[in-house]
């Protein structure tokens, strides 16, 4: 193990790490924001929203995010749509975890129990105060697990963003692999960085989930 080369190159990890996590951010927060949508109006049954949200949530789980990098990077320009890789990264990242997100957020859900939205709905309020004050405040406690796996997933699937020539740590690594043959420590560094970007959210996301069970909900 070269601790030198380690050393040289340690600030050239760090930068490709506030990259990934600032993509990865974004795509995730937009994911939340398509995941809650479609789950809403699946819960509704909206005519055809429903079953556009459906042919999206089959279509995005069952193609490699790595497919729709190149559809959205190489093919939405021949349709006069420009782009730029950051964008790309994003808005993949989104689009393929929409569909998880919307899927654990169904699932929460669907597993409230219906007497207490005919409850609410007996008091008067209306359909989105009932999904406001008593439906989603409870699916969301129960999806936390499945919530915070789906991070961890994503966070994970910004190592393919270095296909369309974004600098993230898979770029990096293998950029110095190439032009140093320093297999083990760009490697080491890899794993490292890695580690230190997912273990602090497996570690926040298991006592979210404990609070949550401990106050009531969820159990």
């Amino acid at each position: 193990m070269n601790w030198d080369f380690i050393a040289q190159y340690l600030p050239l990890y760090e930068k490709a790490a506030w990259l990934t996590v600032r993509l990865g951010i974004a795509g995730i927060l937009l994911s939340i924001l398509i995941g809650l949508a479609c789950a809403v109006i699946q819960y509704f049954k909206v005519p055809v929203l429903r079953q556009l949200c459906t042919a999206y949530i089959e279509l995005s789980r069952n193609t490699p995010l790595l497919i729709q990098l190149f559809f959205i990077y190489y093919g939405l320009p021949k349709l006069g749509i420009q782009t730029n890789a950051t964008a790309c990264g994003i808005s993949g990242l989104a689009f393929l975890g929409g569909s998880y997100m919307a899927e654990s957020f169904r699932s929460g859900i669907e597993a409230v129990e219906q007497i207490q939205s005919e409850s609410a709905y007996s008091l008067g309020m209306s359909r989105l105060q009932v999904m406001r004050y008593v439906v989603l405040p409870q699916a969301i406690s129960i999806s936390v697990p499945a919530f915070v796996a789906n991070i961890i997933f994503l966070l994970k699937e910004t190592s393919v963003f270095s296909a369309i020539s974004l600098m993230d740590l898979m770029f990096t690594a293998k950029d110095l692999i190439g032009l140093y043959y320093k297999t083990t420590e760009s490697l080491f560094l890899l794993v490292a960085f890695y580690l230190l970007i997912l273990l602090p959210v497996s570690v926040l996301g298991s006592l979210l989930e404990r609070r949550l069970r401990h106050a009531g909900f969820g159990a």
